[in-house]
């Protein structure tokens, strides 16, 4: 099974750079998406094969997250189930027979770290969150999680120790959910491979320098642990700020 996840950074901006037949060519199980930018009726993904699912912002044009599966779930949630946090688009879950598969976008900072206790706040329910379901099944979850956890997922930690996805405040909270019973998947196949990051500003050329932060995962409860295959950052995909990672797993049913 192969699973991917993408930030696409404005979906109907990334329809008109073939999203469409990035998805066919990569034939995933299921594609993540985030920060879709969109409300319902935008815009139409031509992907038959796929069932679609959606989850908007009150606010135009901002966040959102969608999932497209081959395989049609018994049951979608759509938020965390908390009123604070369920208006903007950010979590859709996905109940299968022997797991959960979430797209989530975590909220980010913000410059001079204004939505920080707001972003503190969202870490410890999402953490409350993924851990009840993943005592009841376990839980693969994806996404931008705009957070680099080492310093070794980005390229320059120390002058970005007090930016908004490498403050201690959100690199600890990302500790305490790993050690709620889950697995950072890249890290369990690469723990001390350097230079490979999923997401470069637009500035200063960053992209070209891979100047970039690794903020984009695959996490899985410890029970899927045995059932990983590989984990990988498709930074060969251009199209938006973010490219495209892979969790691959043996089949869960």
């Amino acid at each position: 099974m192969r699973l991917f996840s993408w930030n696409v950074n404005g979906l109907r901006a990334v329809l008109k750079k073939d999203f469409e037949q990035t998805v066919l060519d990569l034939n995933p199980d299921a594609i993540c998406i985030q920060e879709t930018k969109m409300h319902a009726g935008q815009a139409e993904v031509n992907l038959p094969d796929y069932y679609q699912y959606w989850n908007y912002a009150d606010r135009a044009g901002y966040s959102g997250t969608a999932i497209f599966t081959k395989q049609e779930p018994l049951a979608v949630t759509y938020g965390i189930g908390v009123d604070e946090f369920d208006h903007e688009g950010r979590v859709i879950t996905l109940e299968y027979k022997d797991y959960y598969l979430m797209t989530s976008y975590t909220p980010n900072s913000g410059q001079a770290l204004k939505r920080l206790e707001f972003r503190d706040h969202w870490d410890k329910a999402f953490t409350d969150y993924v851990t009840r379901l993943n005592e009841n099944k376990p839980v693969i979850f994806c996404g931008d999680l705009n957070v680099a956890h080492e310093t070794i997922d980005l390229k320059n930690p120390q002058s970005n120790h007090h930016n908004a996805g490498f403050t201690d405040t959100e690199r600890e909270n990302f500790t305490a959910l790993l050690s709620r019973g889950f697995t950072d998947s890249f890290r369990h196949f690469y723990p001390d491979q350097t230079g490979i990051y999923s997401w470069w500003s637009y500035r200063f050329h960053a992209r070209d320098n891979n100047a970039g932060w690794r903020i984009d995962y695959f996490v899985v409860g410890n029970q899927l642990v045995d059932k990983l295959v590989d984990a990988k950052i498709h930074n060969e995909i251009m199209g938006s700020d973010h490219c495209p990672v892979e969790l691959e797993l043996t089949d869960l049913g």
